[in-house]
């Protein structure tokens, strides 16, 4: 006869109302059942004293060590006795197993993949600024503890203008932005909490539902549907949870009077749904862990569209509320833990060829190679962002793109990398050559062809497009390429020969990822763009035009490697690369965009259209020195005065060698010669700027890193610091 053991974290078995059905159920299948404690348990002579439920009372007895262990306490309580517990598994096979937290589970299924375009798209929020980055991604969110049971703590949040929308249970507030970030940073005080957005099921007569589905496995260790059951939140409430207020409803009926036509079939999906998640779960745990689970309740919501959602996966979900149904699921849970006891073998080979196959199945790892004028740092930051929702990614770190950084790239990227994002550099012919021999790319961006270095080639852009096409000719064959369709210069690429698959980027020209609409909004740009077959409005926090291009670099790769829309939109609020188009808010509300990494004379007008589309009152543009450009200085310099006198800027200071020119050409085209500055001397510089800058002044530090112009950006905050 099989013994089966109920291990709980509370002493009173009385209080545990399942134990009485799990103890009844137990007896009618021909086991003996028993309830006990961690602190019950003597290794020495391998008894427990435990409570065997007899003549309608608990009496306690000591039990000889049970075949199989039912867990049915609280983690948490548990923990106290994790010792004991861990010792108990590795000699007495347990029903089940925790899977995690919310943010485990869909971690998980991001990484299998099989399932992550069902998953809503999560992040764990660490800090308001993220909160409100987040919330400029989805206008409608839900804001939850990542530990949260049965609905509790749960906030539904909507943006609309400069105001926010809070509902919590039935009770709807309105805050303003201040207020808001209070509230979430007294939330985040009290424990972890995820961001998602809010995907909302609704009846044609307008409540919220969701769809629980309670699966389990069967006394042939098969997984069978317990039951599906829609869950209804009352009118005026946005939670259908049942311990908030929520009713159920029987499955055929509710889906007869919502979906008619349609119902049988949403029935069969959520049937097939359930079991296959329930078994992918299954495989993952084995996998992962070499453990088995024996239940879960997942939680499904349906769009307007009818396309499922998995809003959460519960391990050990509560009870069907009606008593039949809770008989079912101690039917199964005993049957189950009986053969679980009688098939330690059989589970134990499965769980052996399992991760077998896993190991087997394993795909080529995508290697990505950017390279490009401008935009490598930030095309390559979108895209790790993206793909590290689902994988584990390497990513080479910001501006490491010489060849010596692609060698040590080598020793650093490992086994269990799913995919690697990597910048080629170059200033010279040769030199992506070269980075492809060290690491062949399966797939390539190239960003655009300018005129960064174009001294070195003799300041003839066909031959830096020449150097550039090294990684079309060294990266695999048959691999992707994807160029950009808006770049005049890039039709000097050499991609006659390439047998691979080339893919376009383009916002003025027809291209296969194209964004429109584009605006600049508060903390960066919003854009549209269709995306596998849907209209999508995105966002990114980062300003300048020139930046959706890099998103859009992001965007084509991710979504040929699989990414969801919803990935790819929350991957997109990226970790800025820094000193890139980073915004300062100093005293006497003076703004400070600082964009002093790279300068070139594309750079430079796209930071000159950041300076004049997001500065209010007086705009003020300090250019220093461009590098490498050889005998097109000259020219160069000339256009971008022409450019300047024709923008909205209203001062200008050049700073280092020969860039008086720039202001000297701005000036003969009309731009007013009193308010042109020049330096060759940062502290005289420093001195002006003490006496120039007013209130409102918003201020764009423009260079290359060589010209240490951010020792202005540090200037302007320290001098104007808020402090």
């Amino acid at each position: 006869m099989i013994l089966i053991g109920m291990l709980h974290h509370r002493k009173d078995p009385t209080t545990v109302l399942k134990s009485y059905a799990y103890a009844a159920v137990a007896k009618v299948e021909g086991a003996t059942f028993f309830y006990f404690t961690p602190g019950e348990v003597n290794f020495t002579n391998r008894t427990i004293s435990g409570q065997v439920y007899e003549d309608g009372k608990w009496i306690v007895k000591k039990m000889a060590f049970p075949d199989v262990i039912y867990n049915a306490g609280s983690p948490e309580k548990l923990a106290k006795s994790k010792e004991i517990i861990k010792r108990l598994k590795r000699e007495i096979p347990f029903t089940t197993y925790s899977i995690g937290n919310k943010w485990n589970i869909t971690e998980r299924l991001n990484e299998a993949g099989k399932f992550s375009t069902y998953l809503i798209p999560t992040e764990i929020i660490r800090s308001t600024s993220q909160f409100f980055k987040f919330s400029s991604a989805f206008e409608r969110i839900v804001l939850k503890p990542i530990d949260g049971r049965k609905g509790i703590g749960i906030l539904f949040i909507s943006r609309k203008g400069s105001s926010f929308t809070v509902g919590s249970n039935a009770v709807t507030t309105i805050f303003t932005k201040q207020q808001l970030a209070e509230l979430i940073t007294e939330k985040l005080k009290t424990g972890k909490y995820i961001g998602q957005p809010y995907i909302q099921s609704r009846t044609n007569s307008g409540q919220v539902f969701d769809f629980r589905l309670h699966v389990q496995k069967n006394g042939e260790g098969k997984w069978v549907i317990t039951t599906i059951y829609p869950r209804v939140a009352p009118l005026g409430s946005i939670i259908p949870n049942i311990n908030s207020g929520g009713f159920t409803n029987y499955l055929e009926p509710f889906l007869n009077q919502e979906f008619k036509k349609d119902a049988f079939n949403i029935k069969r999906t959520l049937e097939y749904f359930s079991l296959s998640l329930a078994s992918h779960l299954d495989e993952l745990q084995m996998i992962q862990y070499g453990e088995v689970i024996d239940e879960i309740g997942i939680d499904i919501g349906l769009d307007e569209n009818q396309k499922l959602w998995i809003y959460e996966v519960n391990w050990r979900p509560g009870c069907p509320p009606a008593f039949y149904l809770e008989l079912d699921v101690v039917k199964n849970g005993i049957k189950y833990a009986i053969y679980l006891a009688e098939n330690q073998e059989k589970i134990k080979r499965e769980i052996m060829e399992l991760k077998q196959k896993s190991i087997g199945n394993k795909m080529n790892t995508p290697i990505i190679a950017i390279t490009g004028s401008a935009g490598k740092t930030t095309s390559k930051a979108f895209l790790a962002s993206i793909l590290a929702k689902k994988w584990k990614v390497f990513e080479s770190k910001d501006y490491w793109n010489t060849t010596d950084h692609t060698k040590k790239h080598v020793t650093e990227i490992k086994p269990d990398h799913e995919a690697v994002v990597l910048e080629y550099g170059m200033a010279y012919p040769g030199v992506i050559t070269h980075h492809c021999g060290i690491i062949k790319p399966t797939i390539s961006i190239v960003t655009n062809i300018g005129m960064a270095h174009v001294g070195n080639f003799g300041g003839d852009v066909k031959k830096i497009a020449a150097a550039k096409s090294e990684l079309i000719h060294g990266m695999d064959q048959k691999g992707l390429l994807f160029l950009n369709n808006d770049d005049s210069n890039s039709k000097y690429l050499e991609t006659k020969n390439f047998k691979g698959t080339i893919i376009t980027i383009g916002i003025k020209s027809e291209a296969d990822y194209m964004a429109y609409d584009i605006t600049y909004v508060d903390g960066g740009m919003s854009f549209k763009m269709n995306l596998q077959n849907q209209e999508m409005t995105l966002f990114i926090p980062i300003l300048g035009e020139h930046h959706v291009y890099n998103a859009l670099n992001a965007i084509a790769v991710a979504d040929q490697l699989g990414f969801s829309p919803m990935d790819i939109k929350l991957g997109l609020l990226f970790r800025k690369p820094p000193r890139r188009m980073t915004i300062y808010n100093c005293s006497k509300s003076i703004t400070v965009i600082d964009d002093t990494v790279h300068s070139h004379p594309e750079g430079v007008k796209a930071a000159i259209d950041v300076l004049t589309n997001i500065g209010k009152y007086r705009k003020l543009a300090i250019i220093g020195q461009m590098r490498e450009l050889g005998e097109l200085r000259e020219k160069s310099y000339e256009l971008l005065g022409n450019y300047l006198s024709e923008s909205d800027v209203d001062v200008l200071i050049t700073y280092g060698f020969r860039t008086e020119e720039i202001g000297q050409q701005a000036i003969r085209n009309g731009f007013p010669e009193n308010n042109i500055y020049h330096f060759t001397n940062r502290e005289k510089l420093h001195e002006l700027l003490k006496k120039l800058l007013q209130e409102n002044d918003t201020v764009l530090v423009k260079g290359a890193s060589k010209t240490n112009m951010f020792d202005t950006v540090k200037f302007i905050d320290t001098h104007f610091s808020n402090e």
